[in-house]
């Protein structure tokens, strides 16, 4: 079975968040499963690209609105990622240092969806399985049904993946001159409320489409932005599936960005080693609990809560813990925990940004993860931080319900119901209970590290959505 995986992520190659983690692993379990996939992704100006050897596969013309620009496909050779990787570079369009933020991005998108299918059709290219990732490349199960151009690729089974469904891509009608030719009386597969909708057009159009968790599947159904009602008309084809995480890339025994390795049988010694390190670093103190927060400052993470959540959690435990968050985004969150950082300095450590051995340092040494979640489809850090024996405490929404089940259940985390700075601040006082207890911590923290989020599971579930 032949899969492209078109995402406007990948990782090493760009990453802004958990798409670009998702993207550069499942088609590598893919293939250790006997499939035939690789990535299809846009040229970015950056290091990836010219730290490996590629070759120039395919160069071409498209048309977009009245202009015409050049489509150049390039294939990295050495097939060090697990699986063929493919970028396409459109000079104009796809020729840029970063994934998102221009002015021009509904353009961006539809000349990669376009750029590709033109490839794939010139070229005689026909796949079993075109997967879609996100709103970005959900045109394409309309393009290759409705659109003369891709005639040859007509009736390819296509697959969405809701990764966020909060954003839609929603665009003007006047865009409509920048896609491949259709008929005008198709025009309603696009439209959602007098707005072309790529991600009502994905769920409409595609033979099969899944949320990366069952939690967040279900959630969907009443809280989709809008699109609830499509949602529940095309439910018999919607999948919940949990997303995996790579473990030859989180994997604390191996792991190259940390300065102490360790297993679960010496879990403890291990990450007191690498708090030791990290806390020197920012001056705290390492006999201390350490909670880290790790994300992009945005308000489905919940990260407008967190000066509230770092200020009470000090000052109403006396300064009995740490705190360290690592992220950027939202300017006004950031100011404002820079504040806290000079009141709280001996307590909390900011650094702005993102830093990939950062994070995982922060996985190894952290005694638990803050994840006061609005929305997550998934979630990939709960899954990182129990894969290096730290222990979530999450809201209990989406994916987060899916995969840490609370402590007085049976489980090995802390969950919260309300999205809210005093629930989160609540749980963090159970934490420092828990903490207290030598033995219960040195079992959660045994019992975490033993959950197998592998994507072989999920990968399985995924095969099973392409023979649908």
């Amino acid at each position: 079975m032949k899969i492209f995986h078109l995402s406007m992520e990948c990782y090493p190659v760009a990453k802004v968040g958990g798409l670009a983690d998702v993207v550069g692993a499942l088609p590598k379990y893919q293939n250790k499963m006997g499939l035939d996939a690789s990535v299809i992704m846009p040229w970015y100006n950056k290091p990836f690209f010219y730290n490996h050897d590629f070759e120039l596969v395919f160069d071409g013309f498209i048309h977009q609105s009245f202009h015409m620009y050049q489509v150049q496909v390039f294939k990295e050779k050495s097939n060090v990622l697990g699986f063929d990787l493919y970028l396409v570079k459109i000079p104009g369009l796809l020729d840029r240092e970063n994934v998102y933020g221009y002015w021009d991005e509904s353009q961006q998108f539809i000349a990669f969806q376009h750029g590709v299918l033109h490839w794939l059709s010139a070229m005689q290219i026909r796949p079993d399985i075109l997967h879609c990732h996100d709103y970005h490349t959900g045109l394409v199960p309309f393009m290759i049904d409705n659109c003369y151009e891709f005639r040859f690729l007509k009736g390819v089974k296509t697959i969405g993946t809701i990764h966020n469904g909060e954003y839609q891509g929603s665009m003007d009608w006047q865009m409509s001159s920048f896609l491949p030719h259709f008929d005008g009386w198709k025009w309603g597969l696009l439209d959602w409320n007098g707005r072309i909708n790529p991600m009502a057009a994905m769920i409409k159009c595609c033979n099969a489409f899944n949320a990366v968790s069952s939690g967040y599947l279900e959630e969907l159904f009443y809280s989709f932005q809008g699109l609830e009602p499509l949602m529940n008309q095309e439910r018999q084809k919607a999948f919940g599936i949990i997303n995996g995480i790579d473990t030859e890339v989180w994997n604390p025994e191996t792991d190259d960005m940390l300065k102490f390795n360790y297993s679960k049988d010496y879990a403890q010694e291990g990450k007191w080693e690498n708090k030791k390190v990290i806390c020197a670093e920012y001056g705290l103190n390492p006999n201390l609990p350490l909670f880290g927060f790790i994300g992009r400052f945005a308000g489905e993470k919940g990260a407008d809560l967190l000066p509230e959540i770092v200020r009470k959690s000090i000052q109403e435990t006396n300064g009995s813990l740490n705190i360290i968050i690592l992220g950027s985004g939202n300017q006004q969150i950031e100011n404002e925990l820079k504040t806290l950082q000079s009141q709280f300095n001996i307590n909390f450590a900011l650094d702005l940004g993102y830093k990939e051995y950062l994070s995982h340092q922060i996985y190894a040494s952290a005694d638990f993860l803050l994840m006061p979640s609005r929305v997550e489809p998934c979630g990939l850090n709960q899954m990182y931080s129990m894969r290096y024996g730290t222990i979530p405490i999450v809201r209990y929404t989406g994916g987060l319900r899916d995969t840490v089940q609370d402590i007085s259940t049976g489980g090995a985390g802390l969950n919260f119901t309300f999205p809210g700075a005093d629930d989160a601040v609540h749980a963090i006082k159970r934490a420092l209970h828990i903490y207290s207890q030598k033995d219960l911590m040195k079992e959660l923290i045994y019992s975490n590290m033993s959950f197998d989020f592998s994507w072989e599971k999920s990968a399985k579930k995924y095969l099973e959505m392409y023979n649908y």
